[in-house]
């Protein structure tokens, strides 16, 4: 058991109150090599609705769809993913023992340290997106959040200027919109074959206040021309009308025949203002772009990364391979311990943000290539040397790994250490798990040593919901 990637800047949350880092670690240290007896947890996905809930009000039921723990104090909610991560930890080790062939222990074989918290836990959202749908009053240009299902035709429209998640301008931009589009002649698009033109919008901030906004069309039969009209009348809104209350510093705009279309597929149009913003993090600068991934907590995406880094301290020096590196932010963050930083990511424009962002911030060691990590990591993983070590960070999005990307990772001898970031570590990211942990495999060409967990740190990106990132460190 490798204990010495602990830190003291990893602070953890107190949970319960009186719990404190040493207690925790030995705890969970003594768990691991059977001295105490097994804990049995039972949780549930999510909290129980009231009894009551169909007659609870619009507001309620949106906040308890869209944020199913605001009920529960911050401290409740840490306790609650506390041990619902602890359950998920303890069925990767039931799956490993059957892919092992080896005993299950009815408790963790490694560390799971408390779950570090967010620094704010209301409005701490950069970048919300709003639906347009019928409203509760029946209006279909209703700009808000879903309660119900398209499968039952039961979707209703609510505002979401009560969720506790939401900064206030992000509330006063989409209520604009919602103002924009009833006083617009053209219909919303609410089902692509039904007609209309206008979609959701998306509202992306940073901490010094800056905002820009995206807004999504349907162009259907309309001429180049006709859309232009439109497209004028948008601006002069947020510029000069009603919506200027809202000091856009960016306004772009995507026509789209489909649900979601890449800057490639579709390009957005800068309508007004700046092409980008920028944010610091951990003192670095970091251009984000209308389509770029940028982590949606600010504050607590520093702590994660902090929390990367101190588990990654052994591995000073070495090269840092980060898998699905976004803008770069984790890469160019724990630039100044590595001696060459290795980023690849899908989507274009985000890998050239990644390059801005280094040249901006006097990284010179960082090297980031476009395209599928499934394709781009078989080629390049023989072209990597094992001086000064090899470590790699994968943050891929809740569909994991392509089985291609984990199996290049396993089977290359240098990678004597994987930090894995998941916002779902129950789902597709379970199979990543025993895929780097399992036997080898000739038949799957798994040649590779397996891998171990050797400790786990949750950190809680999103007060309010279920979710947080799961940061789960494999040895060799």
């Amino acid at each position: 058991m490798r204990l010495n990637l602990i830190c003291p800047l990893l602070k953890p949350v107190v949970t319960p109150p009186k719990m404190r880092f040493c207690y925790s670690l030995i705890k969970h240290y003594s768990a691991s090599t059977g001295n105490s007896k097994p804990v049995k947890r039972r949780m549930e996905r999510k909290p129980k609705l009231p009894a009551n809930w169909h007659a609870l009000s619009w507001e309620e039921r949106l906040a308890d769809t869209v944020t199913p723990l605001w009920r529960l104090s911050y401290e409740e909610q840490l306790q609650w993913k506390q041990e619902q991560q602890h359950k998920i930890l303890l069925e990767m080790t039931k799956q490993l023992a059957q892919d092992s062939f080896h005993n299950f222990w009815n408790d963790l074989r490694f560390p799971l340290l408390p779950i570090v918290p967010s620094p704010s836990s209301d409005g701490y959202r950069n970048k919300s997106t709003f639906s347009v749908n019928k409203g509760v009053d029946g209006n279909p240009k209703t700009v808000g959040f879903y309660i119900g299902t398209g499968k039952l035709g039961n979707i209703v429209c609510v505002h979401g200027d009560h969720l506790l998640n939401m900064p206030p301008k992000h509330k006063m931009v989409a209520r604009n919109y919602e103002d924009f589009i009833r006083h617009s002649r053209l219909s919303p698009c609410i089902l692509f074959h039904d007609g209309g033109h206008w979609r959701e919008i998306t509202i992306r901030t940073n901490s010094a206040g800056h905002t820009m906004a995206i807004v999504y069309f349907h162009p259907q039969s309309l001429t180049p021309e006709e859309i232009g009209i439109h497209k004028a009348a948008l601006v002069e809104y947020f510029t000069q009308g009603p919506g200027a209350i809202c000091q856009l510093d960016s306004l772009y705009f995507q026509e789209s025949t489909m649900t979601r279309c890449s800057h490639e597929q579709s390009p957005y149009q800068l309508l007004y203002g700046q092409p980008h913003i920028f944010e610091e993090v951990l003192g670095f600068m970091f251009r984000i772009s209308a389509d770029s991934f940028f982590q949606v907590n600010r504050g607590a995406a520093e702590v994660l990364y902090k929390t990367v880094a101190e588990l990654n301290r052994a591995c000073v020096g070495g090269t840092l391979l980060d898998v699905c590196c976004g803008t770069g932010a984790i890469g160019i963050s724990l630039s100044p311990q590595m001696e060459r930083v290795i980023g690849i990511e899908l989507i274009e424009q985000a890998v050239e943000d990644a390059k801005y962002n280094a040249a901006l911030n006097g990284v010179n060691k960082c090297e980031f290539l476009s395209g599928k990590a499934e394709v781009v990591l078989p080629s390049l993983m023989p072209t990597l040397h094992s001086e000064g070590g090899l470590t790699a960070v994968v943050n891929p999005s809740r569909a994991g790994l392509h089985f291609r990307v984990v199996r290049a990772l396993r089977n290359h001898p240098a990678i004597r250490r994987l930090v894995y970031i998941s916002c779902k570590p129950d789902g597709e990211a379970m199979r990543n798990f025993r895929d780097l942990c399992c036997s080898s495999d000739i038949q799957r060409k798994f040649t590779g040593d397996a891998f171990t967990p050797t400790v786990a740190v949750p950190v809680d990106l999103f007060p309010h919901t279920p979710h947080c990132e799961l940061v789960l460190v494999f040895e060799r």
